[in-house]
């Protein structure tokens, strides 16, 4: 053990954050799986071990992706990116649906659920931080500059989002801001991002007049528009705009419940009593969970440690010497923070209800995997970077 300990390297502060994370999430999840344990007739440490095992997993998945030299994933990104792509069509017309989404496919023998977003997210930022470094001297050409990067994230946005809405629009704003920071011509940013709003303000106005204000209900939505999951965006739409005069939905009554009983300190470890009402209190309302039995001082402290990992990781793209590890580190360590940002948003209802895990500390299989597989990158290029910057330092000092 301690041989591993002194074999760590990396940003020491982001590897407090993950542990940190990790052990409020076992505490959380053991107190917000009883109902469902119940309802399944298992033990609550059932789910506390299952998460226990799954945490060592991800640290050892986060301490050997960080001892890989972070230029490997450069070689890979390609072979991956191209992969996830007839995954994700597979998933689009044969997944298996869990909780209502079709965002998984299961896996033969081992009979375990993938979700094909996860790896076709990290594919996606590989590939485009690949692209970005190879092309900064011709970045600002549209054709060969521009082109190149945002067709491989439409296609990958186009195939998450009939399942996956909220992370399709994820992995877009994150990509901009990824091309942003890569100094991509403004325009053609600016450009996407008015081709992509028009879908979106399409959503947003069939959701205003498919509300009849004077009743206070939907109305009968358009045929064309009753595809998929869009009348599930339309309601989710509606009962964030129109919370103080319709019913809000269920599960954010019940989130706002858990905050307000929660105070600034919280009823303590264990104590939350709407963790029997709150649908999915150990996943995608966990936070709610968090600040019923810690109080706001116990999320602000979850925040804070999102911000610290997102600031150190900031502080891995100003060292890091080549572009292809600072894009890298920036593109995942944005997409973690904002996956986060988003959840606590939804749980305080600043945003509306979707589908979206807090990073880390909700329960679950492959995404809790995949983001401590995006974690060991990040970790890779903090190593690399603090070895050559040790090796400038070692040779100035020999001159």
């Amino acid at each position: 053990m301690q041989g591993i300990i002194n074999r760590t390297k990396g940003d020491r502060v982001i590897w407090v954050a993950v542990v940190l994370l990790t052990l409020v999430s076992m505490l959380v999840i053991y107190s917000s799986t009883g109902t469902l344990a119940y309802r399944l007739s298992r033990s609550a440490e059932s789910y506390l071990f299952k998460q226990l095992a799954l945490s060592v997993i991800g640290l050892l998945i986060i301490y050997f992706a960080h001892r890989i030299n972070y230029t490997l994933y450069s070689r890979t990104a390609l072979i991956l990116f191209l992969i996830s792509i007839p995954l994700l069509i597979y998933t689009l017309f044969f997944g298996t649906e869990i909780n209502e989404g079709t965002r998984w496919i299961r896996l033969p023998i081992i009979n375990l659920t993938f979700q094909t977003s996860d790896l076709a997210k990290l594919a996606l930022f590989m590939y485009l931080s690949r692209q970005l470094s190879r092309s900064q001297n011709r970045i600002k050409d549209f054709k060969q500059g521009f082109l190149p990067l945002i067709i491989p994230v439409g296609i990958i946005c186009v195939l998450i989002a009939p399942a996956n809405l909220s992370t399709a629009l994820l992995i877009g704003a994150t990509s901009l801001l990824l091309m942003f920071i890569g100094r991509v011509n403004m325009k053609h940013i600016a450009a996407t991002i008015a081709l992509a709003l028009i879908p979106l303000l399409i959503l947003i106005s069939i959701a205003f007049l498919s509300y009849n204000k004077e009743e206070h209900h939907t109305k009968d939505i358009p045929s064309v528009m009753s595809i998929g999951r869009i009348p599930t965006w339309i309601k989710r739409i509606q009962d964030f705009v129109y919370a103080d005069k319709i019913e809000s939905s269920y599960q954010v009554q019940q989130a706002k419940i858990a905050i307000a009983k929660g105070g600034w300190l919280g009823l303590g470890p264990g104590n939350s009593e709407q963790r029997n009402f709150l649908p999915h209190p150990y996943s995608d309302f966990i936070y709610a969970i968090i600040i019923e039995e810690y109080g706001l001082t116990g999320g602000i402290l979850i925040l804070f440690l999102y911000l610290l990992f997102l600031f150190r990781s900031i502080r891995i793209f100003k060292k890091c010497p080549y572009a292809f590890g600072a894009f890298l580190a920036l593109a995942l360590s944005f997409t973690l923070v904002i996956q986060a940002l988003v959840n606590m948003a939804v749980n305080v209802n600043l945003f509306p209800v979707t589908g979206v895990p807090l990073p880390l500390v909700s329960m679950g299989g492959s995404s809790f995997l995949f983001t401590c597989m995006s974690i060991g990158i990040i970790l890779s290029v903090a190593r690399n970077a603090e070895k050559m910057e040790g090796k400038a330092i070692g040779g100035e000092v020999s001159l």
